[in-house]
């Protein structure tokens, strides 16, 4: 009779877990159905408010390859009927588009590898080396970024033109090669690492400049891909500055150059948009790709200082 007691128990023993084990199984079933419920929703959201933020590009995009007998209608026309690249094919052959793309590349590219070069120079002298001064200087570099460029662009204007560099490379480049955000930024990286390491490189007969090359530099890369790509979108985009001491085609950035596609006719709308999107990709490229680097860059600088 023990025995059968005994028996009588296990086999209830074992149901319950099996209730047990079912009833988990459905609660794990119904947490992972709201989680992928909830995942889907998130993303739903997220694609609808990409959408809403990029349907000015997305409607630019479409009319570059919209005729213009499309575009000027009593019908709201968000898709080309007959989409067509003449649109493009016009854009580069009636003005030098490609010069300016080239101008742009150059001094974009001239402004970002100087601003890395001096910027972290600057950054170096106010992170490790001991002078007089150095806390005031740096406040006084800080202080420049509060100054609107609109103040000082006339007696820039005056100063290269009394150099007689006006409608030069110089010109649009010089002005640009450094910044106090650069100097900032690579100075907040200089400050995470302790001052021994300097020291010791520096017992070890290691020079500044050789200091900067053989170990700031590989220790920065993300501040480096940061700074490079705010630099060249930000050079990429001048406007003011190349307007005021440009005169020639030949000298002319993409930003100046794009103007020239518009006119009284009618059809300039679409030739614009074409101009619009074809100088907006290299710096949404430059963008896309060094994405990453801009993110960890910008956080690890704000929080490690």
């Amino acid at each position: 009779m023990a025995a059968f007691d005994h028996s009588i128990t296990m086999e209830q023993g074992n149901y319950d877990q099996e209730e047990v084990a079912k009833l988990h199984s459905l609660m794990n079933t119904r947490a992972l159905r709201k989680k992928r419920i909830r995942k889907g929703v998130l993303v739903g959201l997220n694609i609808v408010f990409a959408l809403f933020m990029l349907f000015p590009l997305l409607y630019s995009v479409s009319v570059s390859v919209m005729p213009s007998e499309e575009l000027f209608t009593m019908d709201m026309n968000l898709l080309p009927s007959n989409p067509t690249f003449d649109n493009y094919v016009r854009a580069f052959t009636q003005v030098p588009l490609v010069r300016f793309i080239l101008n742009s590349f150059l001094v974009a590219g001239c402004i970002t590898l100087g601003q890395i070069i001096t910027c972290s120079l600057a950054a170096f002298a106010f992170s490790f080396l001991e002078f007089k001064g150095k806390n005031v200087l740096f406040m006084l570099v800080m202080a420049t970024m509060m100054v609107p460029g609109e103040a000082v662009i006339i007696s820039n204007y005056l100063t290269v033109s009394s150099m007689n560099l006006l409608d030069t490379y110089i010109v649009l480049i010089l002005p640009s090669l450094t910044s106090a955000m650069g100097i900032f930024l690579f100075r907040q990286f200089y400050m995470t690492f302790p001052i021994s390491l300097y020291e010791s490189a520096r017992l070890d007969g290691c020079g500044n400049l050789r200091f900067i090359i053989k170990i700031l530099i590989p220790l920065t890369k993300s501040a480096i891909g940061a700074m490079a790509v705010y630099t060249f979108i930000n050079a990429w985009n001048m406007y003011m500055w190349p307007l005021l001491v440009t005169g020639s085609e030949e000298m002319r950035t993409v930003q100046i150059g794009i103007s020239m596609l518009n006119s009284v006719d009618a059809q300039s709308i679409t030739l614009m948009m074409a101009g619009v999107v074809a100088i907006i990709l290299p710096s949404m490229v430059i963008f896309i790709v060094g994405q990453k680097q801009l993110i960890s860059g910008m956080f690890q600088g704000a929080v490690k200082g």
